[in-house]
């Protein structure tokens, strides 16, 4: 990673969805004169506005955005990959800022840029082709409910609702026989920037209505009909997730519109526990209100005094 140049700051602003990341993402952006690097596993993939709800050129007021919009829905997208763009982007972009902030709630995605990934021995492709063979056959809760037993750490923080993610740690399980847990706990690779993480929260009722009203909101700027276009991609990754899911569930005929909304916001809500889980385990992560701007923007000159 030479090239790096010293005393340059990535400020993270992390938290679960609809906590308000977007928006204050924008106004620290705005008062430090810098850009935004989105940490989000899905807001990359085009075609995938409302569902994955991703920030409007009006609501970007003109703060550049990278690693959004930019990938077909049938593209392979991983953590490695991400970490691999969003350091070659910062690496552009110390030339004219002190501070770049990453925002998102994809927590894999945070910690490959921060503090790189794990090494993981090589795992046969025989058993992903197991694990592949019993989620057609027995679905997802049957690896799910196999997880738990196998990594009851990690089960806590997995998103349950995405097969990839629990195919991958139950591959890994049972090819080295140790939990996935384990091999997540590695020393960080150093890189030559500060980070300085900001984790937003809210009283949990205040997140689970915010998840309810923006629930709302995606329908009434044509969710459905996004969904509808998307569906002949479902099988893709880029889909296997809470907000098409549910949706593709109604179009198949499953069950009605009604049930799928409900469903959405029941899931929405769980990711956004999980989500919490996870970064509650950082142990450098200061938590604030989203309307504590001033006070963020005081904590963010104190680390980067101490960290001189």
């Amino acid at each position: 990673m030479s090239g790096y140049p010293n005393g340059k700051y990535l400020i993270v602003i992390a938290g679960p969805t609809a906590v308000g990341k977007t928006a204050l993402g924008i106004q620290l952006a705005q008062y430090l004169g810098t850009e935004i690097i989105s940490a989000d596993a899905r807001q990359c993939y085009q075609g995938m506005t409302i569902g994955t709800a991703q920030p409007t050129l009006t609501a970007m007021q003109g703060v550049p955005h990278h690693l959004v919009n930019f990938l077909p829905v049938h593209a392979s997208y991983n953590a490695e990959r991400f970490a691999q763009d969003a350091l070659q982007i910062l690496a552009s972009l110390w030339d004219k800022h002190d501070h770049v902030l990453m925002t998102g709630g994809s927590g894999l995605y945070i910690q490959a840029v921060c503090q790189g990934l794990d090494a993981i021995p090589p795992i046969s492709p025989i058993i992903r082709a197991d694990l592949n063979k019993r989620l057609q056959k027995e679905g997802l809760p049957a690896l799910v409910s196999t997880l738990a037993t196998q990594d009851p750490d990690y089960y806590q923080v997995v998103d349950r609702a995405n097969p990839r993610r629990v195919i991958r740690a139950l591959e890994v399980c049972l090819g080295t026989g140790q939990p996935y847990s384990k091999f997540r706990k590695h020393q960080p690779t150093q890189r030559p920037f500060q980070t300085i993480k900001i984790g937003l929260t809210r009283d949990r009722q205040v997140i689970y209505q915010r998840i309810n009203q923006r629930v709302e909101h995606m329908l009434e700027q044509g969710l459905i009909q996004e969904a509808v276009a998307l569906y002949p991609y479902r099988h893709y990754n880029a889909l296997q997730t809470v907000g098409y899911r549910e949706i593709f569930g109604y179009i198949a005929g499953h069950y009605g519109q009604s049930e799928a909304i409900r469903l959405l916001k029941r899931n929405t809500r769980r990711y956004a526990k999980r989500q919490l889980t996870w970064f509650s385990r950082e142990v450098d992560m200061a938590w604030f209100h989203p309307d504590e701007g001033p006070a963020i923007l005081q904590h963010i000159q104190r680390v980067r005094k101490a960290l001189r």
